[in-house]
């Protein structure tokens, strides 16, 4: 019985386990910084998402997708539901796809008042 009881708790532990999602797919070491349009700002679970319209090298408008943290962990970084609007220009530091597409996991962001949010929880050292 003893063995059936902790057999039950790990699977209940086990569903209650809140779900990590990988960033495997995106370059953490080497920095990518981006800046463009706010297209859509999307506050919603698992991630926050940033939609940005950049402007290339040849002049072509590429469409940028920015991976933020849950809006639980956002919400203690000082961001908020309403903190961009479309059509505001903003800066993004973070890794780029490994792929070579256009996302990236931010890091920080820079507002159109210049002030920096951060977009990820610090690591104390």
């Amino acid at each position: 019985m003893p063995a059936r009881n902790a057999l039950l708790l790990l699977l209940l532990l086990a569903a209650s386990a809140p779900a990590h999602h990988s960033t495997a797919m995106y370059d953490l070491i080497h920095g990518t910084i981006i800046a463009g349009e706010v297209t859509r700002f999307d506050w919603e679970n698992p991630h926050v998402h940033i939609y940005v319209d950049v402007t290339g090298e040849d002049a072509e408008i590429e469409h940028w997708t920015v991976e933020l943290e849950s809006p639980s962990i956002l919400g203690r970084l000082g961001w908020k539901r309403d903190t961009l609007m479309p059509g505001e220009q903003i800066s993004v530091t973070g890794g780029r796809a490994k792929n070579g597409s256009f996302q990236i996991r931010a890091v920080a962001v820079t507002l159109p008042d210049g002030a920096r949010l951060p977009a990820v929880v610090p690591v104390d050292n």
